[in-house]
């Protein structure tokens, strides 16, 4: 398979080119991969605008991922926006007023679009606040009648995957789209029976490249259906609605290199990873910790049943010198990719063996329930507001959206006023101040 952006990249490098031209370090090595780092000269294309060998890579990443692909240089973050957007799009242009169906389990960059587009929402409990999973049949019955999208995400931060085929089929039933957030799941395509979603049926989907394959930070890929041609021709315009006019061709180029390694020995070496990956989880169950989910590439400890809290964890291995992704007083995530040796494996094993169990703790993390709804994510988000110590925040509206459990789980929501239960998960999770509607709106 082709890698003409990379290709392009290091030709031009290889040139020894005066460059009169952005950026202002002119290819002279500081951090080191200054000579690659590029802008829109002739020949580099243009992202939002390609008709040249970025749009070469986008159709090469397409035919990997069977369906119209875009690349983000702004992580998923942006193809969220994007998706709602072009969720909006589909409903008004078949008559309908937007409005999104959505776990409550959405990352921060979902309300944020929603209140820029000023999309209603209906929030789908799952079930329970921390992990969202959803029904298809408890989600049909949920519904409400006007509602023109589903969205969901899928994998979770910790590890959970959504039954995207069942939330598929309801959503041809209803005849609405169905949008999946799978920042963490982009490997998922290339498991031996593919998992990913637009494989599934969903119509739109996010992924982060960088997250799970080897890309740079900020790698992420906009999937449109076959079918929705219409959207996957608005694609661009979305993004570029949203993105910087600067996109890193670093991120770029190692995108399009990453088409290679999807199209030669990747899937093999994931094919090969994925039992190694397996005892490693049944080797840490043996020896008595705890996990949750089901994503094979995903690590997450429930270290309060061995007595510790995830935090207390995550400071464990750090003196070993392994660094997790996230830790809180319920969870441990562990991130696991073929790029990892077993002789890697085996060390975070024999230091999680090492550590000695202890009377486990019993506190539970305090319910979520959703505050009664006060104004619109819109309304609340631009309103005058002010920030406010937690306990002092009781029935004050929030005007920030606060995201404390797990990661991408908001404790409340923009425009909810702020109940008992909502400022109990605040002082467990640490947030000492919210930013709420000044007193008088």
């Amino acid at each position: 398979m082709s890698t003409p952006v990379w290709d392009f990249v290091r030709r031009y490098a290889g040139e020894d080119p005066l460059r009169l031209h952005m950026p202002g370090h002119k290819g002279v090595p500081g951090l080191g991969p200054e000579p690659w780092d590029l802008t829109e000269i002739p020949g580099a294309d243009s992202l939002y605008e390609a008709t040249g060998i970025l749009r070469e890579s986008e159709e090469e990443a397409g035919r990997l991922y069977g369906c119209p692909t875009f690349y983000s240089a702004e992580g998923s973050s942006l193809a969220v926006r994007a998706m709602v957007f072009l969720a909006c799009r589909w409903a008004l242009d078949r008559g309908k007023r937007p409005k999104i169906a959505a776990a409550r389990n959405v990352h921060r960059t979902f309300v944020t679009a929603a209140a820029l587009l000023d999309v209603p929402l209906q929030w789908i409990s799952g079930e329970t606040c921390l992990q969202c999973t959803l029904d298809p049949a408890a989600v049909e019955a949920a519904l409400e009648p006007d509602v023109t999208a589903l969205y969901c995400t899928s994998p979770d931060y910790l590890g959970h995957i959504q039954e995207i085929e069942g939330l598929a089929r309801l959503c041809r039933r209803r005849g609405i789209l169905l949008l999946v957030d799978n920042a963490h799941g982009a490997y998922l395509r290339f498991l031996p029976e593919s998992r990913h979603p637009m494989d599934l049926g969903a119509d739109l989907c996010c992924a982060s490249a960088h997250k799970t394959l080897p890309a740079l930070t900020g790698a992420a890929y906009l999937h449109i259906a076959a079918a929705h041609g219409e959207l996957a021709a608005q694609a661009k315009a979305a993004l570029a609605l949203f993105g910087s006019t600067s996109p890193s061709y670093l991120i770029l180029a190692s995108l399009d290199r990453l088409n290679g390694l999807l199209a030669g020995d990747y899937p093999r070496a994931l094919a090969a990873f994925l039992p190694r990956a397996a005892a490693l989880r049944a080797r840490l169950l043996a020896s008595g910790w705890q996990l949750t989910g089901s994503e094979p590439l995903k690590l997450t400890l429930c270290p309060k049943e061995r007595g510790y809290t995830g935090t207390e964890i995550a400071e464990i291995l750090q003196t070993a010198r392994i660094y997790s992704e996230f830790a809180d007083p319920d969870y441990l995530v562990l991130m696991l990719t073929p790029a990892l040796s077993q002789a890697q494996l085996d060390r975070l094993a024999e230091v999680l063996e090492a550590i000695p169990p202890r009377r486990p703790i019993r506190t539970l993390p305090p319910p979520c329930p959703m505050g009664p709804i006060r104004l619109t994510p819109r309304a609340a988000s631009f309103a005058p507001a002010e920030t406010v110590p937690v306990d002092q925040a009781l029935g004050r509206i929030l005007a920030e959206t606060q995201i404390g459990c797990p990661p991408a789980v908001p404790i409340a929501v923009c425009g909810e006023a702020l109940t008992p239960e909502a400022v109990a998960a605040f002082r467990y999770y640490g947030v000492t101040e919210v930013r709420v509607v000044r007193s008088g709106r």
